[in-house]
């Protein structure tokens, strides 16, 4: 008798256990929904900015989401690989390449601000002043201390043409390739005394600056657009495209373009939102 009922109430709790899990599966796959992939660049996540306005948008949506901070190069490679839902990047030809390829969908401008030009106050290849192209072929023709991100981000694109914009192949003895984020690029160069091309979000972001000071800046063509684009679901069928879309639209919407502006370090606003030009 007592085996018997011992038999009963396990088989009454198993099938408790079998329709708590029945029930609750809809729950796990709407929990499973409610989070996305964004492969971006180093400076949207060490500026700050994407602490400052993604808590807005899980208010507003209910979606989480991770970021995989990189450099542009390797965050488009990621989403060529079907590895995040969102890529929110900043190389113009590259996003336009990633789009004619196939490999992003819903392709929408964000925000902007610039580059500049840093390197030790006293400024021993005098540098200093608006022109990009001059600049570098002064570091050049003095060997001073360059350090060049190497990775293939988007600063790292950005830096390139303006070399090839200062006709330079050749960039002079203390240039070097550290194959690194902004943040580590920059520490080298205030450890070094090392000159540095940054986007001004991780400059005002940016604690260790030892001597370092803003030498060039203004020029038009240190402009630094960012883009944002939803992975394509038609050749990643797993990519969560309606909460992908979600953030884009809420990105460039007018809450989400108000959170960007709203982002400021010691009073500087770091990115200027313009979806709607």
């Amino acid at each position: 008798m007592r085996t018997s009922l011992l038999s009963l109430a396990s088989k009454h709790v198993a099938s408790l256990v079998a329709a708590t899990t029945i029930a609750l599966l809809p729950l796990v796959a709407q929990a499973q929904a409610t989070s996305i992939v964004i492969a971006s660049t180093t400076s949207t996540e060490q500026s700050g900015l994407f602490g400052h306005i993604l808590p807005q948008f899980k208010q507003a949506t209910g979606i989480d989401v991770k970021v995989v901070a990189l450099g542009t190069g390797q965050a488009l490679d990621v989403g060529r690989r079907g590895d995040a839902d969102v890529v929110f990047v900043h190389d113009a030809a590259a996003e336009q390449k990633f789009v004619d390829e196939g490999h992003g969908v819903a392709h929408r401008q964000v925000m902007y601000n610039d580059f500049v030009l840093v390197g030790p106050k006293g400024d021993p290849a005098s540098a200093a002043g608006n022109d990009i192209a001059a600049a570098l072929q002064k570091l050049a023709a003095a060997g001073a201390p360059f350090v060049s991100r190497g990775d293939k981000s988007g600063t790292h694109a950005a830096e390139l043409r303006y070399w090839k914009a200062a006709g330079l192949e050749d960039k002079g003895s203390g240039y070097k390739e550290c194959g690194c984020g902004m943040g580590p690029a920059l520490n080298m160069a205030a450890s070094s005394g090392a000159y540095v091309l940054t986007d001004r979000g991780t400059w005002l972001s940016f604690k260790n600056r030892a001597d370092l000071a803003v030498l060039v800046e203004g020029d038009t063509r240190l402009f630094n657009q960012y883009g944002v684009m939803v992975v394509n679901p038609a050749r990643h069928p797993h990519v969560k495209e309606a909460e992908a879309r979600s953030f884009v639209d809420w990105v460039v919407s007018p809450s989400g373009q108000e959170a960007i502006a709203s982002y400021r370090i010691a009073g500087e606003q770091l990115f200027f939102p313009n979806a709607g030009q």
